[in-house]
């Protein structure tokens, strides 16, 4: 296990966290984001968009790329703060770094990511904190977007079917925002799961989900990214009830992790925390519709990863 500066794409202090299974950069120049998921000598999991590597100082928000703490609800003002100068960084031990964006008036909302990487596993805690420094309450929620790279397709899992009539009550939520054409014929919603593929032709869709099953995956090649999805039935969402959103447009597929949606006294702060695991060199099914057999060639993965 290792940390230390790298130059990546001209953001020339980036620090890069390394075990023997894991590689992953995070940018200290603006930010802060987790601009690169990869096995050593891998490809990264994560889009960058090379137009925006490298800049800090613009004058507008920026997407760059990889994944980021972020604020919900989704509002211009709260939530695209800028995020385009030098961030604040402190070692965490001798696995993990925690980055902050400070707030900035009249919200006050400073945004905090704690990341640790395991020793010698491809697994990583990310931890995404929001403190209300300001002087009024905020209803906020913490927000986890990772932008992953095109061509994969994000794998959802879905409650298990019940029956009728023993079955009388609704166990699952799903919303589409107003671009959302469920025809889309990059949706699968199937029995058992949710498929989302990347696609560079098609533009904007995004469902949200109660998501209660506790992951969520993006198949990429011979590459799959797993993430945790922390739910819990007393807490409130935001977005009609979300704490799982998951968004594509031709560039890219975002796999969202939302915290509870609370009102943050200040000096108050509200967190969620998401576990990674990367797997490479897999050989998945040719035909990830065959629901059965994606379970079946999953749950090893799962098992391994310790979910």
């Amino acid at each position: 296990m290792s940390i230390r500066t790298i130059d990546y794409h001209g953001w020339k202090n980036s620090l890069l966290l390394a075990n023997p299974a894991l590689e992953l950069v995070l940018t200290t120049d603006v930010g802060p984001r987790l601009i690169s998921l990869r096995a050593p000598g891998g490809t990264n999991v994560f889009k960058n968009f090379p137009e925006q590597l490298g800049g800090s100082g613009e004058q507008e928000w920026l997407i760059r790329g990889g994944h980021r703490p972020w604020i919900a609800p989704e509002e211009e003002a709260l939530t695209y703060v800028l995020d385009n100068s030098p961030v604040p960084f402190q070692l965490e031990g001798d696995h993990g770094v925690r980055l902050t964006n400070p707030g900035v008036a009249p919200w006050g909302l400073r945004k905090e990511l704690v990341v640790t990487l395991d020793p010698a596993r491809p697994t990583v805690s990310v931890t995404h904190v929001v403190h209300n420094d300001g002087a009024r309450p905020q209803t906020v929620a913490s927000w986890g977007p990772s932008v992953m790279a095109p061509g994969g397709v994000g794998i959802f899992p879905l409650p298990p079917l019940g029956e009728h009539p023993r079955d009388l009550l609704p166990n699952r939520v799903m919303i589409a925002w107003p671009y959302t054409d469920l025809s889309d014929p990059r949706w699968t919603i199937g029995r058992r799961f949710i498929l989302l593929r990347h696609s560079t032709d098609l533009g904007p869709t995004k469902l949200g989900l109660a998501h209660t099953e506790g992951w969520a995956a993006y198949l990429l090649g011979d590459t799959l990214f797993l993430k945790t999805v922390p739910h819990d039935p007393r807490a409130t969402y935001t977005d009609l009830g979300c704490n799982f959103e998951t968004f594509t447009n031709c560039d890219m597929l975002e796999i969202e992790v939302l915290g509870p949606c609370v009102e943050l006294a200040p000096g108050a702060s509200t967190s969620h925390t998401e576990q990674w695991f990367l797997k490479t060199g897999l050989n998945p099914p040719t035909n990830l519709r065959d629901e059965d057999g994606l379970a079946a060639w999953i749950a090893p993965i799962l098992a391994e990863s310790g979910f």
